[in-house]
């Protein structure tokens, strides 16, 4: 039931989407045909002509809901087909990609715009000039949410809605980007161009790792949760292993399609592979591609609508600010360690000593019941204070000091007129 073929000739070539939970598919036509399906059970939940161009289509945080990137604007519908929203602020979209824990859809259009909406709320985040072009690929790193994006010079770009500047420029290709895919834990990115090379990234170094050579180069790039990875040029879909630790000589698995694909992508939690095509899709099997184990609590694949509808609250519930996203979040659970140390030094100040100078005391033990608890405790609060009592002698005797002082001078400067003095 996994491995099967869906012929729709009529309205290709198509693009597809996945749920988190990997249960049901989104396909969306380029000539207007839009269809939604429990793709385990083969149940439709509905189909639809929009009759306009179609760019892409993206599920949001649930199978409730899903967007479809239309030739004028942007369309938000129900899994019934019903239209919720039409969003005249995002138009020319190519390319959609939703952030789960944000509630935040991304948007790149043909005029060079990166646009985010809140889905929670239905408000504009964020819209930034690029200022780079038509932007036609675009991906997410699921670790850190930040946008990539591919350019026709040949660089990618890193996004942030804080900021109207990338975050990181890079130049990867000699010619333009086609495609980009990013593992599941943010830390490789692999990219195809149009001079033929498929190069893989480290994205902490910011440095290439691994770069081949295909024959007709790569269009469409996906990575699966268990490192897999797909590359589509033409009617031909190669599936490559461990591309980012070694020299892969051969492909993995090799398939071939009816029709130029348009798209694809790895199932989660499923060794299947959809693939869009100018005939239609066609689910792929792929030995190992899928994480066995799910998070039940997170995505599950075989929840109920109440459920569905208990997680939907706790995540609105406990949804990330776009504020905090950036190329480091693990930065914002450090301490701020030029703060504590002015905030230290005035506290020695004010004390007028270190309390973190010394290691805590610790009493001997002693025989014949002289280490009760309460005398440990007493012998630990005297020797505790003995640096406060000799710091306290010293500064009255310095005050004692001043005053005699100031008795001297006075005594000197006295005149013979201080007796008739009051």
């Amino acid at each position: 039931s996994q491995y099967f073929n869906l012929v729709l000739s009529q309205f290709g070539p198509y693009r597809l989407d996945y749920t988190r939970t990997g249960r049901h598919l989104l396909l969306g036509g380029r000539r207007g045909h839009v269809a939604c399906m429990d793709w385990h059970s083969k149940q439709l939940l509905c189909e639809m002509n929009v009759m306009e161009t179609i760019n892409d289509v993206k599920w949001l945080h649930s199978e409730a809901m899903f967007a479809v990137a239309q030739k004028k604007w942007l369309h938000i519908y129900d899994s019934l087909g019903v239209e919720l929203h039409c969003v005249k602020k995002f138009n020319d979209v190519l390319r959609l990609q939703f952030l789960p824990y944000h509630f935040l859809l991304a948007t790149s259009s043909a005029t060079g715009f990166l646009q985010y909406l809140d889905v929670s709320v239905g408000k504009e985040v964020a819209a930034i000039c690029t200022k780079l072009g038509r932007l036609d690929v675009m991906s997410q790193n699921p670790q850190n949410a930040v946008i990539h994006l591919g350019h026709p010079t040949g660089t990618v770009t890193f996004w942030s809605p804080n900021q109207k500047e990338p975050l990181v420029k890079m130049l990867c290709h000699r010619g333009g980007v086609r495609s980009i895919a990013i593992d599941k834990t943010g830390t490789y990115m692999v990219t195809s161009g149009l001079d033929r090379k498929l190069k893989v990234f480290d994205i902490r170094a910011l440095r290439p790792l691994q770069s081949y050579s295909l024959p007709a180069g790569a269009t469409c790039l996906s990575m699966s949760q268990r490192g897999l990875l797909s590359a589509c040029a033409g009617d031909t879909v190669q599936v490559y292993q461990d591309v980012i630790g070694t020299t892969v000589r051969k492909p993995y698995m090799a398939h071939k399609v009816r029709g130029s694909v348009w798209g694809a992508q790895f199932c989660p939690f499923e060794d299947v592979l959809g693939i869009g095509h100018g005939d239609g899709f066609t689910s792929m099997i792929v030995p190992g591609a899928g994480e066995p184990n799910f998070d039940g609590l997170d995505s599950n694949p075989f929840r109920s609508v109440k459920q569905r509808q208990e997680w939907e609250v706790k995540a609105l519930l406990e949804k990330i600010q776009p504020e905090l996203i950036g190329l480091e979040p693990a930065k914002l659970g450090e301490v701020d360690k030029a703060t504590w140390d002015v905030r230290h030094q005035e506290r020695v100040e004010r004390l007028g000593f270190d309390p973190l100078a010394k290691e805590k005391f610790k009493p001997r033990m002693k025989t014949k019941g002289r280490s009760s608890s309460a005398n440990v405790e007493k012998r630990k609060k005297k020797v505790a204070h003995e640096d406060q009592r000799e710091l306290i002698r010293q500064t009255v005797e310095a005050r004692m000091e001043q005053q005699k002082e100031k008795k001297v001078t006075a005594i000197g400067q006295r005149s013979a007129l201080d007796r008739f003095k009051k």
